[in-house]
């Protein structure tokens, strides 16, 4: 072992939120074992946050203090800096940039940081020759990065579908198990503090585009891409869907979908109703998961905890483990001059099935108009319920497809809109056999 790698690890850390204060105290109360299988110390010796004066709870007093987390960058007495900020730009985004161009490794836990502009700090990393790692931001503390650098390496993957947002997750939990309406759990989430007073990132699905970007781009060896990555959130599920949804026997649930086919790749988040039977559906709570099939493997699965500061600060020492070893690889997982232009499918082409829920008035002829608006689509009935009188008055016909193109459904949808007989706007959603 070289002089060099002999010597402790230095770390600055960036952001000493929740995560920041778990990346603290792993260091601080396992050092031992992180020294046996680092082979070296790690030690952490500048600290850089908004709020010097703030009572965190840990012993910051041999730390340097840097009011402006740039300075890590120049820092002689920092080896590698551990990013916690967030954000996809500002201090996040130059403090990537300046500890890449240093040659300095660097470790984030910011999945909008590298969905965003991924390709093009896989570039600097790359020609610095220096580390950059984020386990930590897809997933927290399941180790699904690493999975799909390492352990699935001689598979080409030909999809993943995730739950990847807790606390999504969590708010239609409680919406199936309590029969509670979106907007009362949302509120209860606010203040048990699972969801932020803006919940925006989460509940609209933006969060979650951010991980399946980053994944998407491992699996498929492509740069992430967030302007093709068609996004829908949660806010619209209600309580009837997730009632009916369970009665034709399946569980709704936010996922990213990415799929590598001979045309090209698919990537989406959005809900959808996944088999009870299927092992998505029995994912709970705050708890994430991930399936991937693989043309070696087939399909494996991985779950567990997708946030908090243990699963997450577990994460980010995982990397900061592997580059005290001195693992160094492509960012991306190859090379980024051997990334991969494939070209994105729309929405519009995806062929699947799909869930109809409508509110019409209880008058004879209306199945007949409603059949009809889907014959002139080319869209078949699958299944079809039909329930008294809906609360506002008139009844709901529920119906799920056959395969069918998205396209398809959408104008099925339009013609519905167009009819007398229904009363509001029809909800649709896809039917994942994941």
């Amino acid at each position: 072992m070289s002089e060099d790698k002999r010597k402790p690890l230095r770390l600055g850390v960036a952001g000493l939120g929740t995560v920041g204060v778990g990346v603290v105290n792993i260091v601080e109360q396992s050092a031992e074992m992180l020294s046996a299988r680092a082979g070296r110390d790690i030690v952490i010796t500048a600290v850089s946050a908004r709020d010097q004066n703030r009572d965190r709870g840990i012993d910051l007093s041999t730390c340097r203090w840097h009011d402006d987390a740039v300075g890590l960058a120049a820092d002689d007495n920092v080896d590698l800096v551990v990013e916690l900020m967030g954000g996809s730009d500002g201090p996040a985004y130059a403090l990537a940039k300046a500890c890449l161009a240093e040659g300095k490794p660097f470790v984030t836990a910011n999945k909008a940081l590298i969905a965003t502009h991924g390709r093009e700090l896989a570039e600097l990393a790359e020609a610095s020759e220096t580390a950059l790692r984020f386990e930590a931001a897809v997933a927290g503390g399941i180790p699904i990065v690493k999975a799909l650098m390492e352990g699935l390496t001689a598979n080409k993957i030909n999809e993943l579908y995730g739950i990847l947002n807790g606390t999504c997750n969590y708010i239609l939990t409680r919406m199936e198990r309590e029969k509670l309406a979106f907007d009362h759990v949302l509120a209860e989430a606010q203040e048990i503090g699972y969801a932020e007073a803006d919940p925006t990132f989460d509940i609209d699905g933006i969060d979650t585009a951010h991980k399946t970007a980053i994944l998407a781009a491992i699996a498929f060896g492509i740069a992430p891409d967030l302007d093709n990555l068609p996004t829908e959130g949660i806010r619209n599920i209600a309580p009837v869907d997730i009632d009916y949804a369970r009665e034709l026997g399946y569980r709704i649930k936010l996922l990213g979908v990415a799929r590598q086919t001979d045309k090209g790749v698919e990537v989406r988040v959005h809900p959808a109703m996944v088999p009870l039977s299927s092992s998505l559906a029995g994912v709970m709570d705050a708890t994430n998961a991930v399936l991937i099939t693989g043309d070696q493997v087939g399909q494996t699965s991985y779950e567990g905890a997708g946030a908090g500061q243990g699963p997450t600060a577990s994460s980010v020492i995982a990397d900061v483990v592997d580059i005290a070893r001195g693992i160094c690889y492509p960012p991306l997982g190859v090379p980024v001059s051997k990334l991969k232009s494939l070209p994105y499918l729309g929405s519009d082409s995806h062929i699947g099935t799909y869930y109809i829920r409508l509110r019409v008035t209880d008058v004879p002829g209306v199945m007949a108009e409603i059949t009809k608006s889907l014959a002139n689509e080319a869209v078949s009935i699958d299944s079809m319920l039909q329930r008294g009188h809906a609360d506002e008055g008139g009844a709901y016909i529920v119906l799920t497809t056959h395969e069918t193109t998205e396209q398809s459904a959408i104008a099925a949808l339009s013609h519905f809109n167009a009819l007398d007989c229904v009363l509001e706007s029809p909800a649709m959603l896809r039917i994942e056999t994941a």
